[in-house]
């Protein structure tokens, strides 16, 4: 049998990946533009602080529990027990209601950015308007996420 290594992720690579997904480029861009080279310090401190040891706990829990496919709510079922692990992903669930929401308007502001330069594109247009563009973007990406991993792989390496 040929010797297959098996594909790891490194410490650094879920800690990158956890800055995008918490911290994220905006905050990086929005940071620097408020207060310059200073904000490096704190972003050195917060991958210090937070998102190395968070990394490591993420390699730990997962190499303990290989067979768990709920991420958080597995781990969280084995050491602390179902009840908890049943509000960790209610929780987690409860959280990106509201998040996803505003997921489409942010993308409509950025694309004033990327188009004028400015915040204004979306002051073009009526609340109605801003709405009805917001749910079809929301739902052209639900569309986008039924149709596999492989069409949520492409946006991600696109989006970040």
């Amino acid at each position: 049998m040929p010797n297959v290594q098996e594909k790891q992720l490194r410490w650094y690579n879920i800690a990158l990946m956890s800055f995008i997904t918490v911290w994220g480029f905006g905050n990086v861009v929005n940071n620097y533009a408020n207060q310059g080279l200073v904000v490096v310090f704190s972003w050195v401190f917060i991958f210090a602080l937070y998102f190395i040891p968070y990394a490591l706990i993420v390699g730990q829990l997962g190499s303990t529990f290989k067979e768990g496919k709920g991420g958080v709510s597995t781990w969280i079922k084995h050491t602390m027990g179902p009840g908890l692990a049943y509000l960790a992903a209610w929780t987690y669930w409860v959280v990106h209601i509201p998040y996803l929401a505003q997921k489409p308007q942010a993308i409509l502001i950025a694309l004033g950015w990327a188009l004028k330069g400015d915040g204004s594109l979306i002051k073009e247009y009526t609340v109605v308007a801003l709405q009805g563009l917001t749910l079809a973007l929301f739902v052209f990406f639900m569309w986008v996420a039924s149709r596999g991993m492989k069409s949520l792989k492409v946006v991600g390496s696109v989006a970040g």
